[in-house]
């Protein structure tokens, strides 16, 4: 099957967002693809913010985006937009790094007066970037994931089915079986 990388641009250790990629990551898994998680936080700030393209993490991760069919782009919405730390990966890959992937695009965030963040900040830089695809992305309300003391994550009835539908969606562009013959094996 496909490989994926799963992409989180959120700046916080305990992110709601990233929590969410892990879950849609496994039934990623299931429907018979390779997922690789990038949790942009976890690169080093230096060559980060500094623009040293030559950094060896910076080398790795752009590597890592080269080596994907298909990309999964979540971020925290922050002021109607993407966040800043993923803007300062995706202005560290080369021009074209996403021609011939299938992108797909999912945001968190507090308020839907934010749910356009996905199709007015975030689409424009994936298209520019070359995505070959980009399939109908998702905002997913903060109150509609919780988070117990364990870590575990539930998504709210309607928020999961939303979130399943445009997963399986991008599974199947990038040529997944169906997460119901995967879940009967």
């Amino acid at each position: 099957m496909a490989a994926i990388l799963s992409v989180s641009g959120s700046p916080s250790a305990t992110s709601r967002t990233a929590r969410l990629l892990r879950h849609l990551d496994d039934r990623l898994r299931l429907q018979g693809h390779q997922v690789t998680s990038l949790e942009v936080r976890t690169l080093p700030p230096g060559p980060l913010l500094g623009a040293d393209f030559r950094h060896p993490a910076i080398v790795e991760a752009s590597a890592l985006f080269e080596r994907a069919d298909g990309v999964v782009i979540g971020t925290p919405v922050y002021k109607a937009a993407y966040s800043g730390l993923l803007k300062s990966l995706l202005d560290l890959l080369p021009q074209y790094a996403l021609t011939g992937k299938t992108v797909l695009p999912l945001a968190t965030g507090g308020s839907t007066a934010h749910v356009l963040a996905i199709d007015y900040a975030l689409r424009p830089v994936l298209s520019s970037m070359g995505a070959a695809h980009i399939v109908p992305g998702w905002f997913t309300l903060d109150t509609d994931l919780s988070v117990a003391p364990d870590g575990t994550l539930t998504v709210a009835p309607g928020a999961a089915e939303a979130l399943d539908q445009v997963t399986d969606r991008f599974s199947a562009v990038l040529g997944g079986r169906p997460a119901v013959l995967a879940a009967a094996e």
